[in-house]
C-alpha cells in the first residue's frame, strides 16, 4: 500500500542576546515574598505547565514506543500494554489527526471502484501509524498482516469488517488454499472500540468496505517488511461448499461460518492506493 512521506521545515530561534538590566544595590533588601513576584512565578509556572501539554498523536507515538519496544515478527505485547495502547487510541478524535470528511479524498470521482487514500504519520522498524481514508463504497481487499498486531480506530464513518482467523492443521485443497474461520462479519460505525487483530487470532485476515466516508487510524507493530518476511498477501474468500473439505469436520449448522481462502498472484487490480501529506499535529521522537 502507498505511503506519504511528512515533511515540515522546523524553524529554531536562537536567543543571541540576553541582557540584565537589574542593579540591585547590596544594601536594599530583597523581598522575595512580595505580591509582584509571586505573581510572576505563578505565571511562569502557569507557562510551563502548558508547554507541557502534548498532542494526542505524540501521546500515541510515545505509547508505542513503550507497547511495541520488542520489534521482533509475531511478538504479541502484553495485556497491560495492549490496554494501554487501546485506551489511548480510544481517546483519539478526528481533529486530532486533522481529518474531516469534507476533504477532497472522500470525493469519489469515477464510476469504479473509488482510490483509497493513505495518510502516513509515521513508521520505524517496530511500529507504523498512518490513516486510511475510503470514500463511500470504497474498499481494501481481504489480505493478511503475517506475524503483526494490528490497532484498528475508526476515526468517523460506517464501515463494514469482514475477517478471519485460519483454521489449524486442516486440510489444504492446494498449496495456495486453506481454510479460514469468519471472525467478523458486521458494520462499525463511530464512535467506537479500537478493534485488535494478532498473529493467530482476532481476525489477521481481513477486509474494509466503506458504507459512508470513513477514515481509520491503524497502527501496525511491526509494520509490513518484505526483507523480514512480512509480506501483504491477498486474498480471494470462497464459500466451504466450494471444495470437498475431505477430512474437516464441520457441522451443518456453522458451515456458513467457515471460507477458503486462496492467495492471489497479484495485488488486486482494482484496489488504488494514493499518498497524500498528513497534516496534523507533527511528532517529536
Amino acid at each position: 500500500m502507498g505511503a506519504g512521506t511528512v515533511v515540515r521545515d522546523r524553524v529554531r530561534k536562537d536567543l543571541s542576546e540576553i541582557s540584565n538590566k537589574t542593579n540591585i544595590p547590596a544594601t536594599k533588601p530583597i523581598v522575595s515574598s512580595s505580591p509582584e513576584i509571586r505573581s510572576n512565578s505563578r505565571k511562569k509556572i502557569q507557562r510551563r505547565s502548558k508547554k507541557a501539554v502534548i498532542s494526542p498523536v505524540q501521546k500515541l507515538f510515545e505509547t508505542c514506543k513503550k507497547v511495541f519496544a520488542n520489534g521482533k515478527s509475531g511478538a504479541v505485547p502484553s495485556q497491560e500494554h495492549i490496554n494501554m495502547l487501546r485506551a489511548v487510541l480510544d481517546e483519539i478524535k478526528p481533529e486530532d489527526v486533522d481529518v474531516s470528511p469534507k476533504m477532497p479524498c472522500f470525493r469519489s470521482k469515477s464510476n469504479g471502484r473509488p482510490p483509497v487514500t493513505y495518510l502516513h504519520i509515521y513508521k520505524c522498524h517496530s511500529f507504523s501509524m498512518g490513516i486510511f481514508c475510503l470514500p463511500p463504497s470504497g474498499v481494501i481487499p481481504l489480505h493478511n498482516h503475517p506475524e503483526m498486531t494490528v490497532f484498528s480506530k475508526l476515526l468517523f464513518g460506517t464501515m463494514h469488517i469482514k475477517s478471519y482467523d485460519w483454521v489449524a492443521d486442516s486440510p489444504q485443497p492446494s498449496s495456495d488454499t486453506r481454510l479460514a474461520k469468519v471472525k467478523v462479519d458486521s458494520d462499525f460505525t463511530a464512535p467506537c472500540d479500537t478493534s485488535i487483530l494478532y498473529p493467530a487470532d482476532g481476525g489477521n485476515m481481513h477486509c474494509f468496505t466503506a458504507k459512508t466516508a470513513c477514515a481509520v487510524l491503524d497502527v501496525l507493530g511491526p509494520p509490513y517488511s518484505d526483507p523480514a518476511g512480512r509480506h501483504c498477501t491477498y486474498y480471494f474468500d470462497h464459500p466451504f461448499s466450494s471444495f470437498s473439505g475431505d477430512g474437516v469436520e464441520v457441522g451443518e449448522e456453522v458451515k456458513h461460518k467457515y471460507e477458503w481462502l486462496k492467495e492471489r498472484e497479484e495485488e488486486p487490480e482494482d484496489l488504488t492506493v494514493m499518498a497524500m501529506m498528513y497534516s496534523g499535529p507533527i511528532i517529536k521522537e
